[in-house]
């Protein structure tokens, strides 16, 4: 129940650590690995350098999405206050760790540079309603550029940032891990708790992923039920310990 005192602590210490947890507990692990018995997950805050990429990674307004700083959402980090998930990734590693952000590296840059590992973070613009209508339910460009450029070189998680599932499948090849992140608001710190293991991952899927459009809609119980990953679907992991 709303009162007069909760809406005057709104954004406080208290209301973002609930939003956190609420983000760490809603994002779901996908692929864990190329194989089952060498995962990614959880990664070493300890590495020599490592690379974050992607349009989503720095901008906290995509992490919200729409219905939140506008009706429509919009982009960038001036507008409300938060955590990014490269700000996020830098507060969590060890401070020995060299983190380089490139948003679009090409794979020249991405080959030369050595990393120890990659995330990328690319998905939707923000949107509500109609706006968001899509028939192709693709990731935007630049994004599957940079999967494949960065995601052939280096071992990758990518998260995905999105109000549903998009159409995945062709780049799923490529990704060492996959987490569908959803939409996790201001607080990137969330992402990076169980990127990193402090927390494991536990979330399931509360739809159907398909595989590509021309499968909608899919429903649990179709006769030709043949998704990319099922109703109810989650890897897990443990925490450090």
């Amino acid at each position: 129940m709303l009162t007069q005192a909760s809406l005057v602590n709104s954004g406080s210490r208290e209301h973002r650590d609930l939003a956190r947890e609420a983000v760490r507990k809603s994002l779901v692990l996908l692929k864990n690995g190329k194989s089952a018995s060498a995962p990614l997950l959880p990664l070493p805050k300890k590495a020599g350098k490592i690379l974050v990429a992607g349009s989503h990674a720095d901008d906290l307004g995509s992490q919200c999405g729409g219905w939140t700083i506008t009706w429509q959402g919009q982009t960038g980090n001036d507008k409300t206050a938060g955590t990014t998930i490269l700000s996020a990734i830098k507060s969590t590693v060890d401070p020995s760790t060299e983190v380089v952000f490139s948003e679009n590296p090409d794979s020249a840059a991405v080959d030369s540079g050595k990393y120890d590992y990659a995330i990328v973070v690319v998905g939707e613009p923000p949107y509500a309603e109609t706006f968001g209508d899509n028939l192709n339910l693709t990731i935007p460009a630049p994004g599957p550029s940079v999967i494949q450029s960065v995601c052939k070189s280096v071992r990758c998680v990518v998260v995905l940032i999105s109000g549903r599932p998009l159409v995945v499948e062709p780049y799923i090849g490529a990704m060492d891990a996959f987490v569908a992140a959803w939409l996790p608001g201001s607080e990137g710190q969330g992402v990076t708790d169980v990127l990193f293991g402090d927390y494991g991952f536990s979330g399931k899927l509360a739809r159907t992923w398909f595989k590509s459009v021309d499968q909608l809609p899919m429903n649990v119980g179709d006769k030709h039920y043949d998704p990319l990953f099922p109703f109810g679907f989650g890897l897990t992991t443990e925490a450090n310990k």
